[in-house]
C-alpha cells in the first residue's frame, strides 16, 4: 500500500464523501473555482487509495478518440491503442476529467454508460464492451464560474454523478496550507491570506478571476526565498489576474498596504 505523501488539506467532509462514492461504484462530479484545490485533491484521493490515476485536460478539441483511442499505424501494420479512460476501466483506476465542461457535448456522452449502473464502455472501433473493473471511478471537475449557455453541462450528464462543491478555504485553512506546502513562516501566510481575502473582494467590481490558493502558494515560495515581497504580489498576484494597466495598478495599491 503506497503512503499518503501527497499534502492537501481537508476543508470538511469531502475524504469521506469520496471514500463512500469509491466504496460503492459512484462518479463524482467536483465544482470550484481556479485554483481552489480540485486536481490536488483528486491525486490525493487516487494516492490515498492506491490507485492509478489519469487526468485529462479537457478543451474544445477533445475528441471521443482522445479519450477512448484510436488505431494507429506501426513498423507491423495497424494496433488499437487505448486512450486514458479505456485504461482507466480496464485497469481499475481513477479517471479524472478535469474543466469537463470545455469537452465538446458530443465527446462527453462517451461517458454516460460508464457513469451509471452499468458502468460499460462500449469501443465501437473494436467491438468490444467493457466492463469497468471493480476499483474504476470516474471523476469530473469544472468551475462553475466559466458556465454558459453553450459551455454548461447538460442535466442528463449532470444526473449521473454525485457532486461535490469546493471553495477556497477559510482564512485559517488557507494560513496552514501555505505554511505546509510553501514551507512559509506563520506571520508571512498571515499577510498573504488577508491581502487575498482583500483582493477577493474586489471580484465584483473590477475582476473576472480572484486570486487563487494556487497563485498565494507561489507567492508563498517566492517571498520565502527571499525575493522582493512586492515584486511578488505582481508578478503572482496582480499581473495573473488582468491584463488592465490600471486594474493592475489598482491590486498593487492593494499589496502595498501589507507588504510595503
Amino acid at each position: 500500500m503506497a503512503t499518503d505523501k501527497l499534502f492537501y488539506q481537508e476543508q470538511s467532509n469531502e475524504v469521506s464523501l469520496f471514500n463512500y462514492a469509491f466504496e460503492h461504484q459512484l462518479p463524482v462530479l467536483i465544482k470550484g473555482p481556479t485554483g481552489c484545490g480540485k486536481t490536488r485533491f483528486v491525486a490525493h484521493m487516487a494516492e490515498k487509495l492506491n490507485k492509478p490515476l489519469y487526468t485529462v485536460a479537457c478543451h474544445d478539441d477533445l475528441t471521443a478518440a482522445d479519450l477512448v483511442g484510436r488505431h494507429l499505424i506501426g513498423p507491423n501494420g495497424t494496433y488499437w491503442q487505448d486512450g486514458p479512460l479505456t485504461r482507466a476501466v480496464r485497469e481499475g483506476g481513477i479517471c479524472y476529467l478535469d474543466e469537463v465542461v470545455e469537452a465538446r457535448k458530443d465527446t462527453t456522452v462517451v461517458l454516460h454508460p460508464l457513469a451509471d449502473d452499468r458502468r460499460i464502455l462500449p469501443l465501437e472501433r473494436t467491438g468490444e464492451l467493457l466492463e469497468a473493473a471493480p476499483g474504476f471511478m470516474l471523476v469530473v471537475s469544472y468551475n462553475p464560474g466559466y458556465q454558459n449557455l453553450l459551455k454548461g453541462m447538460k442535466a442528463s450528464t449532470r444526473q449521473r454523478f454525485v457532486a461535490l462543491r469546493f471553495e477556497y478555504p477559510s482564512a485559517e485553512l488557507e494560513q496552514q496550507i501555505l505554511i505546509k506546502e510553501a514551507g512559509a513562516e506563520p506571520h508571512l501566510a498571515f499577510k498573504l491570506v488577508e491581502l487575498a481575502g482583500a483582493l477577493r473582494r474586489l471580484e465584483q467590481n473590477d475582476l473576472d478571476e480572484v486570486a487563487s490558493t494556487r497563485l498565494l502558494i507561489y507567492a508563498a515560495r517566492m517571498m520565502s526565498s527571499g525575493m522582493n515581497p512586492l515584486d511578488v504580489c505582481r508578478c503572482c498576484l496582480a499581473e495573473p489576474l488582468t491584463d488592465d494597466p490600471q486594474t493592475v495598478q489598482a491590486l498593487m495599491d492593494v499589496a502595498r498596504i501589507y507588504f510595503d
